[in-house]
């Protein structure tokens, strides 16, 4: 896997998670009425509203969104595998909570497209991990 690739796939994940963290620590109640900024709302689908929880929520987003930004920006092999370590450490509970725990308030539709791009966040980040232990096996 290119150097460009890992890159990207780093920043794709970090950038949305670092905004989504921001934005529930900063301003919880529009964070959690209005995730993700459009329909379906995603959170707010999980009543009831808990500020502690949110500003949780948001941390954690923001610490999995400032790893892989790191990653991306410096892109040595020991940096990269503890950023998708780290990255993975909240994102593999983050969709295995929401594939078995649909909500209620959410279509059929919505919660598998919701699941999908968490678990796509998965996927692409055990791809980083892989490709940088493979690398150092070759060399």
């Amino acid at each position: 896997m290119s150097r460009r690739s890992k890159r990207l796939i780093l920043l794709v994940l970090g950038v949305p998670n670092v905004v989504a963290g921001a934005w529930a620590i900063l301003s919880p109640v529009d964070w959690y009425e209005d995730f993700p900024g459009w329909s379906p709302r995603l959170v707010s689908a999980l009543p009831p509203f808990n500020e502690h929880l949110v500003s949780d929520s948001g941390s954690g987003l923001l610490a999995a969104g400032l790893l892989a930004l790191m990653g991306a920006w410096r892109l040595r092999r020991d940096v990269t595998v503890v950023v998708t370590l780290g990255y993975l450490a909240f994102a593999l509970p983050h969709a295995v909570f929401h594939l078995r725990h649909p909500a209620a308030d959410l279509s059929t539709g919505a919660n598998l497209a919701n699941t999908t791009v968490l678990w796509l966040a998965v996927l692409l980040v055990i791809v980083v991990l892989v490709a940088e232990i493979r690398q150092k096996k070759s060399a």
